[in-house]
């Protein structure tokens, strides 16, 4: 199957994946885009998990959800984001709206405002991520910067553990705060404080040390699970989600790809399958409204779009 092929099987996909396939690599015309975009709201994926959720704003009953089950509104949030539904759509404001009148983190005393955050830095980067994605930065934006910039460990990234706990960063945790900042960056421009880039390139600068999944000591690979490529990845790391944030901030901020992201370039080369497509990986522990990848070890439309627009950006097309 050559790349013309993989292109139109891509095209076959849900909404969700055809609008960003002729945004990121058929170059179509931007109403053309938005046209396919708008689908997300009303069809396939992004239309049955904007269904589940009830009136008072919640998905499954749980703001964030027990370990082992991911029917919740972070985690709904987070995949509606990845799917690239039009924040602006009617179906999605209303639902906004009810998380932000009405989900609260109640496992804390102040019940913080879901759109507050609360208080571990991987959570407070995916929330910060959604909030400024679905533009309701205003509610608590300021908050869970503050907390973030004053977690960052001395070694440039974030640990979900308290400092008394570990003073040594994980890479899950950084880049569910890397995410986070950079879409607060793409939200507010110019207008965001010197300081929030800052951070968000000492968090980047821990990753690159590293090869985006090597020990600094070893060179040896962190985790085997970084070679586990999944949609959605939820909070948990993988070398394929992390290319793909080393691409949106390099169009952010339009700059080249740093050359020391090559060995996890070829990492990526090396999973694609022989038909020029990528498998699915094993996914994540715990419970799903709905499969939004294929079965594992299958051809993955997510990871195949991923992977082909993070090559292109790379010059490895």
């Amino acid at each position: 199957m050559d790349r013309v092929d993989v292109t139109e099987w891509l095209l076959e996909s849900d909404p969700s994946v055809r609008w960003q396939v002729m945004r990121d690599l058929t170059d179509q015309p931007d109403d053309v885009v938005a046209t396919e975009r708008a689908r997300v709201a009303t069809e396939g994926f992004g239309a049955s998990l904007l269904d589940l959720q009830t009136d008072d704003g919640y998905w499954n009953g749980e703001e964030y959800g027990v370990d082992g089950d991911r029917r919740s509104v972070m985690w709904t949030l987070q995949s509606l984001r990845r799917l690239g539904i039009d924040p602006d759509a009617a179906p999605v404001r209303t639902a906004i709206e009810r998380v932000r009148s009405n989900v609260r983190f109640r496992d804390f005393e102040e019940a913080f405002p879901f759109f507050s955050g609360e208080v571990e830095a991987c959570i407070n980067g995916g929330v910060l991520a959604a909030s400024a994605y679905f533009g309701v930065l205003g509610d608590g934006a300021d908050r869970m910067i503050g907390l973030l910039l004053d977690g960052q460990l001395d070694d440039g990234g974030w640990n979900c553990e308290p400092r008394e706990e570990s003073d040594r960063s994980s890479f899950d945790s950084t880049l569910c705060v890397l995410e986070g900042l950079l879409a607060y960056q793409r939200a507010v421009g110019d207008a965001t404080p010197a300081e929030v880039i800052e951070a968000r390139h000492r968090g980047e600068e821990y990753l690159l040390e590293r090869n985006l999944y090597r020990r600094k000591s070893t060179g040896g690979i962190v985790r085997e699970r970084y070679e586990n490529f999944i949609f959605p990845p939820y909070w948990v790391y993988d070398v394929l989600r992390s290319l793909d944030h080393f691409r949106d901030a390099g169009l952010v901020e339009g700059t080249e790809p740093d050359e020391r992201i090559a060995p996890a370039l070829d990492l990526l080369e090396s999973h694609r399958l022989d038909d020029g497509r990528w498998a699915a990986g094993d996914p994540w522990n715990g419970r799903v409204f709905l499969a939004l990848d294929s079965a594992p070890g299958e051809p993955s439309p997510w990871n195949t779009l991923r992977a082909l627009r993070v090559l292109d950006w790379a010059g490895r097309a």
